[in-house]
């Protein structure tokens, strides 16, 4: 299926590696102008030339979306270097995990309130273009109880009722927006890979209660964020789609 997406100016926050890079090497690869960010250089320079690798023009910067200044000026310097913006993908996470202050914390900042304001900063410029489409990263951790994660699993749940709101509040805008709920993935240097190197019984515990025998793939998540940006999902606004192979069931 051609998804009409080359020439379309896209940011990924927090895609240096696993689910953002995924997606943002997926719009690549349909012939879209991709800007990312992440907090480490040599992450990014690495996650910037496997995306140029897809041809396109691809601009990446140091960002840590927690800093409400340093955020607003990514997204402003990303519009200028892309030539415009059509679709915005929020999908770094804080991995709040602890139910202390600190744990609470990051998620509210990195979770919830960079993907808010990465949408405020965005809006007007995606507006400008005529509209287009604006993606949250949330998990299915949200869509159930938490326990090891109460933190995360509750500003996950954010996340998804304010899909719903910004949903009808940005129609009028000509914005559609969508919500991801991933369920455990595995990739180099992520949760799970540090689970399955340091607590391989908390790991085999997840693989077997998935009904494939297998954790997720970064990929599998990509193609349904792209799908969700393109044209072909032209009447779907305000959704939260689990990506987890059944694993909630």
């Amino acid at each position: 299926m051609d998804l009409h997406l080359a020439g379309k100016k896209v940011i990924v926050t927090g895609a240096s590696k696993g689910i953002g890079l995924a997606i943002a090497n997926e719009f690549a690869k349909e012939g879209a102008s991709v800007s990312i960010c992440a907090r480490g250089r040599d992450s990014l320079e690495s996650a910037r030339e496997l995306i140029a690798g897809n041809g396109g023009n691809v601009y990446a910067d140091i960002c840590d979306v927690s800093d409400k200044k340093n955020l607003i000026k990514y997204i402003e310097n990303a519009v200028q270097n892309l030539g415009g913006l059509n679709i915005l993908v929020n999908n770094p996470s804080g991995f709040g995990r602890s139910d202390d202050e600190d744990g609470w914390q990051v998620g509210i900042d990195v979770d919830l309130m960079a993907l808010v304001r990465a949408s405020w900063t965005a809006v007007p410029f995606i507006e400008k273009a005529g509209g287009g489409s604006i993606i949250h990263t949330s998990s299915i951790s949200g869509l159930t109880s938490s326990l090891r994660t109460p933190p995360y699993g509750a500003v996950k749940a954010a996340v998804i009722q304010y899909t719903k709101t910004q949903a009808l509040q940005l129609a009028s805008k000509n914005i559609r927006v969508n919500c991801i709920a991933p369920g455990s993935i595995d990739f180099p240097g992520g949760t799970w890979d540090d689970a399955k190197k340091n607590n391989p019984k908390l790991y085999a515990g997840i693989q077997n209660s998935i009904p494939f025998g297998r954790l997720g793939r970064p990929e599998e998540v990509a193609k349904l964020a792209v799908f969700l940006a393109s044209d072909a999902a032209s009447w779907v606004t305000g959704e939260t789609v689990a990506v987890d192979g059944g694993q909630m069931l």
